[in-house]
Order: structure tokens, then C-alpha cells, then sequence
């Protein structure tokens, strides 16, 4: 097979707690690319972030670009215009993938008939409520073969294809793109799959900063009007009111 190059994608917003750690584990975890002779490169799209994010991505040996409006979409769309791989990994700045992960992705990209995936996923520590929701997410994942937005796999040509992520979007992004995704490998005769054999070691704070009350009231307001949220800034705390 010919030498692959692998973009790994990373939005950051004041993450100066997180981002080296994660830098850290992407970059351990990217030998597995090596061991097959592929080339890599690293790529942290720094959201308009008022701390050290940069500075620590930069010292990481990271490629640092900017996106000034704070959307983890367009933070990841930045990234990956300026990304030259032939296939995208998107990580986010709070998680850890492993070297086996990555190994699972060159299998399938080796493989020939994956267009784009993701992976299953599990928390830094044992708390209830973050295993339930993650035990959720995985099988609706699997089952519907959406991917986490925490971590993403495509071909470049096919995420440009689609259009990359929705700019309408402040949450959901990722699974409005794997509809696309899977449409795309539809007529190509390909497939989108989800990873599960070594899941994503992704950070528990969410469930720390914001109280059960808040998580509740988010969840009620997608239920009622789903589209209306996602399309709000506003409406998607979790993300955008900068606890950190």
C-alpha cells in the first residue's frame, strides 16, 4: 500500500488544563501510523481561547491555526483546512486515544472499504451517571453508526465532499456529518463503521461542572425542540460558557 498521510485534528478552547495530555496521548498513540510507514501530522485549532491553550499546543510540537468564532464546528472545519493528510482524525482536547485505537484505524483505512468512522467511547473515572450515558451512546452509536464527536475518522476527500461540518450547528454537529458520511459511502460502495475493541479514554468534567439541575435542563430543552437548541450558542451551555 502506498505511504498514507494522517491529519489528527484537535479544537481547543481554553484547554490549558487538558491539552497536553491529550497532545500527549495522540502523540504516543500516533507510532501506530508510524510502525506502517505512514506520515503524520498534528493540527490543534485554538477557538478564540483566553489562557495558555496555544502556547501548550505549541510546545507539544502541534501546528497551531486560529478559528476567532467560538464553535467547536468551525474550529474543526479550520483545522482541517489546514490539514494536507489523506484522512482526518478529529480528537478532542479532553481525550486520550489509545496506540491500539489508532491500530484499529490504520486496519480499516488499510482495508479499503471504510469511508469514515468513529469509536466507542468511556470516562476517566467510575461515576454512575457518566457510565450510563456513555453505555448509552455506544449502543445507539453502534446500532446507528453515528460517530462521537470526540473522535472521527474520514477520508479528506469525502469530508470535503459533504462540506465538513454544519456552521449551523453548536452541538449534534457530529452526527448531522455521519448521516452525510454514510450517504457518501452508500454510493461508493463503502461503509461507515464504529470502532468498539479499545474505546476513547474521554474526561468526566462535564459531569463535575454543571449541576444534575443543569444537565436536566438541557436535556429537556433538546427534547422539546431539538433543531431550535442546536442552533443556539446560547441554548448549548456545555460547550460555550467557558467552565473549565
Amino acid at each position: 500500500m502506498a505511504v498514507v498521510k494522517i491529519s489528527v485534528i484537535v479544537p481547543a478552547f481554553n484547554e490549558e488544563k487538558l491539552i497536553q495530555r491529550s497532545l500527549q496521548s495522540i502523540k504516543a498513540a500516533s507510532v501506530g501510523f508510524v510502525e506502517l510507514g505512514w506520515e503524520t501530522e498534528l493540527i490543534v485549532c485554538d477557538n478564540n481561547s483566553s489562557d495558555l491553550t496555544a502556547d501548550l499546543a505549541i510546545a507539544e510540537g502541534a501546528r497551531v491555526v486560529s478559528e476567532p468564532i467560538n464553535q467547536i464546528a468551525r474550529a474543526r472545519n479550520a483545522g482541517a483546512a489546514a490539514a494536507s493528510g489523506d484522512w482526518m482524525v478529529f480528537v478532542d482536547a479532553d481525550s486520550y486515544p489509545s496506540h491500539e485505537l489508532f491500530q484499529d484505524v490504520a486496519r480499516e483505512i488499510r482495508g479499503g472499504c471504510c469511508l469514515a468512522g468513529g469509536c466507542t467511547v468511556r470516562v476517566d473515572e467510575n461515576h454512575f451517571l457518566a457510565n450510563l450515558l456513555t453505555r448509552g451512546w455506544n449502543s445507539l452509536s453502534r446500532m446507528v453508526k453515528w460517530a462521537a464527536g470526540s473522535f472521527i475518522f474520514c477520508e479528506s476527500t469525502a469530508f470535503r465532499e459533504v462540506g465538513g461540518f454544519s456552521n449551523e450547528l453548536f452541538a449534534g454537529e457530529e452526527i448531522e456529518l455521519s448521516r452525510r458520511l454514510k450517504r457518501l459511502a452508500r454510493t461508493r460502495g463503502k461503509k461507515m463503521v464504529i470502532l468498539h475493541r479499545h474505546p476513547l479514554m474521554t474526561s468526566a468534567r462535564k459531569i463535575h461542572l454543571y449541576s444534575k439541575r443543569e444537565h436536566l435542563s438541557f436535556l429537556l430543552r433538546v427534547f422539546r425542540d431539538p433543531a431550535r437548541t442546536v442552533k443556539s450558542r446560547a441554548a448549548c451551555t456545555p460547550w460555550y460558557d467557558g467552565r473549565r
